[in-house]
């Protein structure tokens, strides 16, 4: 077992904060993410948090400010479970990095996505509890962990536009897969934001505060912005450049890994396709040809409308080198981009470009 008790194969981009995603393989064919598979992305150390003193301050624009233990919680609300993928922000950066260097970024694979079943009580039900005023427009989260990469330093914090809070899908969760939520995931308590960049689903919540303005926490009014080609992100400011919300739509290839030796002939290629927000994906293709020709591969259904899709197709691989590439398209009509050269960004977000493995037959 390794760090945090994640498998000894995860990618570890970062010890402190910790940052690691599961090799492809290991996301393969799997619905559900384990725990130990299961992606994690943080900005500082991982607090010690003593759940029976933890409580969680519901406040701002409500009626009643709230003060919940873990028990209150689950005896005042409906429990619910929510299955639910998370996708970070800088998913499959290393493709961007590749194109252009980007300094002081975590070269992020295609594992940093995984799926979970999420237990614990809608927000929407606390914030109700709480006499939510009409005027608040945006529900604003914050934690503990101190991040050094805010300038000055601060906690970490976000927020989401009430109309998307107030949805059935967002949670507030203690528990993952069936057991409670481990330190490294955010226990005892955290946000659940389906179909919205991961950065959005805040772990170890301290509090939850209706505004009429989104967070001015430095992770939500700074970092995880799309800035143009050309910005300095070292001098980027509050407000600068495109605010990330819904997860772009996306896919990669989980099998055959990158780099694979195999024998000519059929082989299954499997994957993943990922709509985002309230969307879903209606087909995914694929190539061996560079893109001049495409089949459409098998998509698995969801587990529920906030999950990624499964897909497969059992291809005739040639002799030689082939680069396998996949695309996908979602309910609005819309399709992945094809180069990841047209999307990057000095903070290597969203790369949505064309899925790309290239395998060599012997």
């Amino acid at each position: 077992m390794g760090l945090w008790g994640k498998r000894d194969d995860m990618v570890v981009h970062e010890r402190e904060p910790f940052n690691a995603e599961p090799l492809r393989g290991a996301l393969a064919g799997r619905q559900e993410t384990p725990v130990d598979t299961f992606y994690s992305r943080n900005h500082g150390p991982i607090p010690a948090i003593d759940p029976a003193a933890w409580r969680l301050r519901v406040g701002g624009l409500v009626a009643r400010v709230l003060e919940l233990s873990l028990k209150d919680l689950r005896a005042r609300f409906d429990q619910v479970e929510v299955v639910a993928t998370l996708q970070c922000a800088g998913n499959r950066r290393a493709g961007l990095a590749a194109v252009r260097d980007i300094p002081g970024e975590d070269p992020w694979g295609p594992g940093a996505t995984s799926t979970a079943r999420w237990s614990g009580v809608r927000l929407a039900d606390v914030l109700a509890a709480a006499g939510l005023r009409a005027q608040a427009t945006h529900i604003a989260f914050a934690a503990p962990d101190v991040s050094h990469l805010a300038d000055p330093p601060q906690p970490y914090g976000g927020s989401i536009p009430t109309t998307k809070a107030q949805g059935p899908e967002v949670l507030l969760a203690w528990a993952m897969n069936g057991r409670p939520l481990p330190p490294v995931h955010g226990g005892p308590l955290r946000a659940v934001v389906p179909g919205w960049i991961g950065a959005r689903s805040v772990k170890w919540l301290t509090s939850v505060t209706a505004q009429t303005q989104p967070s001015d926490n430095y992770f939500q009014a700074t970092a995880y912005r799309i800035l143009p080609a050309e910005a300095d992100p070292d001098h980027a400011g509050p407000g600068d450049g495109i605010s990330l919300g819904p997860i772009a739509l996306n896919c990669d290839i989980l099998s055959p890994d990158d780099g694979a030796h195999l024998s000519p002939g059929p082989a299954e290629i499997t994957g993943y396709a990922l709509a985002g927000d309230d969307r879903s994906v209606a087909r995914v293709d694929v190539s061996l040809d560079e893109g001049l020709s495409w089949r459409q591969a098998e998509l698995d259904r969801p587990d529920s409308p906030w999950t990624w899709q499964l897909w497969h197709i059992t291809l005739d691989l040639p002799v030689g080198e082939t680069q396998v590439i996949a695309r996908a398209w979602d309910c609005t009509g819309a399709v992945m981009p094809e180069s990841p050269a047209h999307l990057w960004n000095p903070k290597g977000y969203a790369n949505n470009s064309w899925a790309r493995a290239r395998v060599t037959c012997r």
